[in-house]
Parts: C-alpha cells; sequence; structure tokens
C-alpha cells in the first residue's frame, strides 16, 4: 500500500512540473484573430479582404438546360444547317450544364470607386462537348476595371439595354431584333451622371466578336460569268463563303480598321427607364478578288444604328411587373438588329405541295453590305422591334411573354449583285423562280418560372420562329447541301418550334 501510494504521489509531483514548464513556454499575449468582417457599402454578400479596405463579393450559379427541337448551339430555334433540313443527322435535344462563377471587388477612393469584376462559365454541352474532347468548354463573358466613371475591359456594350436580348427573361439568347452581347465586348467607354438618374456614356467597342456581320461581293470567276460570294451549299446554312473559283472565304471583310463608335443616354427613375442608343461602324472591306491585293478594294463605308427603349415597373396588373421594349434601326450595321449571336444566314426546310419538287426552302441571308469589281459597298438596311411583359401570379410562380420582329432589306443596286450570285449558284433564275433577297423573321414566346425557395428557380418555355423570305417559285435541280439530295427545291416561308427547359441555383 506504502509503495502504491508512493507511485501515486510521485506520478503527480510529475504532472506537475510537465504542466509548469509547459506554461512557462507559452507566449505572454496570443496573436491576435483577424476575422472577416461584413462590408456593408456595396449591398449585400460584399466582405472585406483581410487586411485591406477593399471588399469581395462571390457569387454565380449552377444552371441545366435542355432543349427539344433547337438548333445547334442548345436553345437556337431549327433555323439553319442540319437542324433546320431536319434530317437524322441533327440533334432532335440539346442539353447544357453550366457553372458560372464571378469575383466583385470595390474599394472607395478619393476618385470614387474602384471596380473590377470577372464572370467566368464552364459549360458541357451536347454536341460541341465530349468527354474524348477534353470534357467542358470554358468562357469569360465579363474582365473589366471601373474608375472615375470609365469602363475597360469586357463588358455589355454600352448601346445595349439593361436587359440586352431578355426583355421577357427569356430562356433563349435568340431573341432577334436588337442589340445583344450578353457575354460582353472589348471596350473603352467613360460615363457621366447628370444627377437624377440620368447619364450619358460613349465608348469605343471592338465590333469583330459580335456587332460586324457578312460583306458579300463579287469576284472574277474563271469562267464567261463572274462567281460571286455565294455558297455552293447555300441552302445547307453555312451562309455565303465559298466562292468556287478563288478559295474559301467567311466574308469580304478586311481586318479591323477602326472600333464602333457608341453613344447612349439614359435615364433611370423609380418608374422604370428610357434609353437612347447610336452607333457608328466601319464597313472594311478586303480586296476585289480576297487571295489578290493589287485587284485593288471598296472604299470603306460607315454604317450606323439608333435605338430606342423603354421599361416600366410596377404596372397595374400586379406588384413587381413589367414592361420592357426596344427599337432599332440600323444601316450598313446590321448586327444591331439581326442579334450578334444569330446566324448570318437562315435555311429552313419543310414540306411543298409544288409539282417535281423534293422539298420546300426559306432562305434568306443578313449582310452589312455587298460590292462588286470596281464598284462600292452598297449597304443594307434593317429594322426591328422586341419587348417582353413580365406578370408575378404571386411570390413562386411568374410568367413571361415576349417576342420580336425583324426585317432586313438591300437597296437596288445590292439586290442585282445578289441575284446575280443566286443564279451562278443555284440554277433557274429568271425562268423558274424570281430572286429577292429581303426578308423579315417573327418570334413568339412564352416561359412560365416557379420559385419554390429562395434563389432556386425552375423554368419551362415555348418559342415560336417565322422567316418571311421573299424568294418565290422553284429552282431547277440543285445540291442543298447536307444529307438532302440533288432535287428542285421550292422557295416558301417556314416555321419552327422550340421547347426549353431550365433548373438554376444562384448563390
Amino acid at each position: 500500500m506504502k509503495l502504491v501510494k508512493s507511485l501515486f504521489l510521485g506520478s503527480a509531483a510529475g504532472l506537475i512540473a510537465m504542466s509548469g514548464a509547459q506554461a512557462a513556454d507559452l507566449p505572454v499575449k496570443a496573436k491576435a484573430v483577424e476575422y472577416v468582417k461584413v462590408c456593408s457599402l456595396y449591398g449585400s454578400g460584399f466582405y472585406y479582404i483581410p487586411g485591406t479596405d477593399t471588399c469581395i463579393r462571390l457569387g454565380g450559379y449552377m444552371r441545366i438546360d435542355t432543349t427539344f427541337n433547337g438548333g445547334g448551339a442548345y436553345n437556337d430555334p431549327s433555323w439553319s444547317g442540319a437542324a433546320g433540313q431536319d434530317t437524322r443527322q441533327r440533334n432532335q435535344y440539346i442539353s447544357r450544364v453550366r457553372q458560372d462563377l464571378d469575383i466583385d471587388t470595390r474599394t472607395s477612393t478619393e476618385y470614387g470607386v474602384v471596380r473590377t469584376y470577372f464572370d467566368a462559365t464552364f459549360n458541357w454541352t451536347t454536341g460541341t462537348d465530349s468527354i474524348a474532347g477534353g470534357g467542358a468548354s470554358a468562357g469569360i463573358y465579363y474582365a473589366f476595371i471601373q474608375f472615375a466613371g470609365f469602363t475597360m475591359g469586357k463588358a455589355v456594350s454600352e448601346f445595349s439595354t439593361p436587359w440586352t436580348g431578355y426583355p421577357g427573361g427569356n430562356l433563349t439568347s435568340y431573341l432577334i431584333g436588337g442589340e445583344d452581347d450578353v457575354t460582353g465586348i472589348n471596350q473603352l467607354a467613360y460615363t457621366a451622371s447628370f444627377g437624377n438618374g440620368v447619364s450619358g456614356t460613349i465608348s469605343l467597342e471592338d465590333s469583330q466578336a459580335y456587332d460586324q456581320s457578312q460583306l458579300l461581293g463579287v469576284v472574277a470567276g474563271a469562267g464567261p460569268a463572274a462567281t460571286y460570294n455565294t455558297a455552293a451549299t447555300w441552302l445547307s446554312g453555312t451562309g455565303m463563303g465559298n466562292p468556287t473559283n478563288t478559295g474559301t472565304y467567311g466574308s469580304f471583310y478586311g481586318g479591323s480598321a477602326v472600333p464602333d463608335i457608341v453613344g447612349q443616354l439614359r435615364v433611370d427613375q423609380a418608374w422604370g427607364l428610357f434609353q437612347a442608343s447610336v452607333a457608328a461602324h466601319d464597313i472594311h472591306a478586303s480586296y476585289y478578288i480576297p487571295s489578290n491585293e493589287t485587284s485593288g478594294h471598296p472604299s470603306d463605308a460607315w454604317g450606323f444604328a439608333g435605338m430606342l427603349a423603354l421599361s416600366i415597373k410596377n404596372i397595374p396588373t400586379g406588384p413587381g411587373d413589367s414592361i420592357n421594349i426596344d427599337t432599332t434601326f440600323a444601316n450598313g450595321a446590321s448586327r444591331y438588329v439581326i442579334g450578334g449571336v444569330s446566324p448570318n444566314s437562315f435555311s429552313m426546310f419543310g414540306g411543298t405541295s409544288a409539282a417535281g419538287a423534293f422539298q420546300s426552302i426559306g432562305f434568306a441571308t443578313a449582310a452589312d453590305g455587298i460590292f462588286g469589281p470596281g464598284g462600292q459597298i452598297e449597304k443594307t438596311n434593317a429594322w426591328g422591334v422586341r419587348g417582353g411583359y413580365n406578370h408575378n401570379w404571386n411570390p413562386y410562380w411568374s410568367t413571361s411573354l415576349f417576342g420580336s420582329f425583324s426585317a432586313l432589306s438591300y437597296n437596288g443596286a445590292g439586290k442585282a449583285l445578289f441575284c446575280a450570285g443566286m443564279g451562278t449558284a443555284v440554277l433557274g433564275l429568271g425562268t423558274s423562280y424570281t430572286c429577292n433577297p429581303d426578308f423579315k423573321i417573327a418570334q413568339l414566346g412564352v416561359v412560365t418560372r416557379w420559385t419554390p425557395v429562395q434563389n432556386l428557380t425552375f423554368s419551362g418555355e415555348v418559342l415560336y420562329t417565322q422567316l418571311y423570305q421573299n424568294m418565290s417559285g422553284t429552282t431547277a435541280p440543285v445540291s442543298a447541301g447536307g444529307a438532302t439530295p440533288v432535287a428542285v427545291y421550292q422557295f416558301k416561308d417556314q416555321g419552327t418550334v422550340s421547347v426549353g427547359v431550365r433548373a438554376q441555383r444562384n448563390f
């Protein structure tokens, strides 16, 4: 017993001694812990970066889309390519998964707030991304700095409205009828605020990505007739771009010479918004024969576009209901009407009642202009209107009705050049069919959304697109490209319906 007691007391004494030694090793004062603090200067979600006076907010969304009877992009109508032909080579449905991440930083300075914004997406899309090809694709939507009224970098065009191409909160990115570069373009802009919600902006913007259409041209052919910039596969939706005697050209545009010059005046009020925008667009051709600089070239021409937009908030139909509408006219700047992400050429196939015809075809080509050997650029005219009405049934359900109408026309000289090219590529001009490249496109859609919990929304959309073209009659037997046979085709207006569903979680 004495032995056990001695061992116990000895162990206790040892533990006390060890504790004292460890206590002696502790620092006199613990280091201060630097906690992340909420920054309330710029709205919810901002925090101070530790050790700085800069506030940061991280955000984004996860989105899953599926489109039925869509085109090749994922939520565009079946208005070109294999989808427009409606052959077995098309995808009957297209799905896409997207993760979006954005970083917003702001710092107060003597010059005002310095802001940086970055938005990147990671996507996996049916038909364009594959496991074998490396999995997903990535993109940068926005990357810009704002300082003392200046915006420098990749941002939405100053010509655009706040709703860009989504006046009805639509799912489709292909509601044409106005400018749409929702994923941003490079720019240098300055915005002045005049008070009471009135502001003005002037901007220099890179037109190549979204706001430059194609420039059609005539080249010297090897045969007795000139060969125009009309593709042998003109009906397939690949558009004008494969002159048979001079190689392959997507367009007769030269390199970018002058950025688009954009001006905007905006009035933001509690009742809504009014905006007027203008843009000047340089049409800079390459050469009469693109493969030969000694062939000469037409002089540059200036195109322009103008837009008026109106948004009315909290209309009497319900709390939070709104109407958004914009209308645009363009001369030599067709992308400001036939939206930045839409194709330059449309070709939609359907049934026919014409004797001897295999199918009918609706055909349309958008361009900023057209020119011939030794001639100058003949500019096109385009106009469009689009809008949306948004209604909240209750805090969980909402519906939007949206639509657009667009038109593009060539002047007399431009029609003559275009139709001569049609005659070279498509037999029967003047005998079995007449040529008129002017066209119109109407679109009407509805989308309904259910938000069962905050920041989680399920949506369903139906979109109808109608192409009104001005060709008439039937072709001689020609190749329509793709899997379609060499046959007679009837020119006829065409329509298509696409359906989209979406699940999106914002954070």
